[in-house]
């Protein structure tokens, strides 16, 4: 039976390339599932939070806000199905937990899980062979520390696996690995009184997925990683102690070189040299576009979202993301509720795509499940006292 390459598949998946003009210039990454928004919260809100408040998965958007958070440990799950439009088994799974160890400092740890479901092989006459089932996942931990009183830094360290590559008894059909690390930081001022509210700033930065590049099928070359930048900077408007809204905007763009424009014979015409190692690649990838800068400015996307929460009990939120006509050319709105019952936190989010280009979670429901264990401990002391 001939080797099958899941390479061909995993572009479909991932790529923006369906639908796109000649002149598109979307750079492309390893495991671009790392990017894929962890939670509902931020999925409601134009898939965000480098710089909203602290929750539960802030380890994927900016560990540093731990130290920021109400509670001292919690735990999340979110389940994000994807391409749900074309298949009912491919998913995304995200996991994560954080304590704080005292009032300046926070650690977390998750785990991303990426399912790309069951798939039949067949040989070369189109004979059925085994079912396989590739899948990638990331496993980190991070930890944070309040620098004074309103601003707070961190890092993380994450563990990648990519297990893509199908075999059939071939010993080199393994999983590609690699490591990286993120430097985060987060700021949240005091509330301030204005004249008929109260209001607080928020900013936040992360530098993610800073790491050599992953190598499938013992290549001697790799391909990069999602390594990206993220800014955000926000604003709560605190009406009263029951009525919060908050409004954020943030941007990100990937720290990859861009492709360079080729003649027939490989050539460079525009652009630099994209074969170069990672470290080059980040600081290169803010010079090198071919379109000059205005193409460097059309590689950041953006989002704008909004949340309202009335009584840290129930939430709505809606948001923007947008994607430049050439890298890319994702635009949708998302909506989002939250739920919280005691110590238990339920939102939900919807995305519908705006653009030329579908999103592979267009007119998808998105889950998220928080347990505040804090809560749950008081409730639990304070129902033994009155027994």
């Amino acid at each position: 039976m001939k080797r099958l390459y899941f390479s061909i598949l995993t572009l479909l998946i991932y790529s923006n390339i369906l639908a796109q003009s000649n002149d598109s210039r979307v750079i492309t990454t390893a495991v671009p599932f790392m990017l894929v928004s962890s939670d509902a919260r931020a999925s409601g809100m134009g898939d965000m939070g480098v710089a909203t408040t602290p929750d539960a998965f802030s380890q994927f958007w900016n560990p540093a806000k731990y130290v920021s958070i109400d509670s001292n440990m919690g735990l999340g799950f979110s389940y994000t199905p994807y391409l749900s439009q074309l298949v009912n088994d491919i998913k995304i799974i995200n996991a994560a937990y954080y304590k704080k160890l005292n009032d300046r400092s926070a650690f977390g740890v998750s785990i991303k899980y990426f399912g790309l479901g069951e798939i039949q092989l067949t040989d070369i006459n189109g004979d059925p062979g085994p079912i396989v089932s590739p899948n990638e996942f990331y496993l980190d931990g991070s930890y944070g520390l309040r620098l004074s009183k309103n601003f707070s830094m961190g890092v993380a360290m994450r563990f990648i696996l990519s297990d893509l590559k199908l075999g059939t008894g071939n010993d080199d059909a393994t999983a590609a690995k690699s490591f990286a690390v993120d430097i985060n930081g987060y700021y949240q001022s005091e509330e301030i009184d204005f004249t008929d509210f109260q209001g607080r700033y928020r900013f936040g930065f992360n530098i993610q997925n800073l790491g050599p590049k992953i190598k499938y099928y013992k290549s001697d070359e790799g391909d990069f990683l999602p390594t990206n930048l993220k800014l955000g900077a926000g604003f709560d408007f605190i009406m009263d102690e029951y009525n919060t809204i908050g409004l954020t905007f943030e941007t990100n763009k990937l720290l990859v070189p861009t492709p360079p424009v080729r003649d027939a014979n490989g050539n460079i015409i525009k652009g630099k040299d994209d074969n170069v190692n990672w470290m080059t690649g980040i600081f290169q990838s803010f010079t090198d576009a071919p379109g000059g800068f205005d193409e460097e400015l059309k590689e950041f996307q953006w989002s704008a979202g909004a949340e309202y929460t009335y009584l840290n009990s129930f939430s709505i939120r809606t948001g923007y993301f947008h994607e430049s006509e050439i890298k890319g050319r994702r635009k949708y709105f998302t909506v989002g509720a939250g739920f919280k019952y005691n110590y238990l936190i339920l939102d939900l989010s919807y995305l519908f795509s705006v653009g030329k280009l579908r999103s592979p979670l267009d007119n998808t429901m998105r889950f998220s499940l928080t347990f505040n264990i804090d809560e749950f401990a008081k409730g639990g002391d304070s129902g033994k006292e009155e027994n």
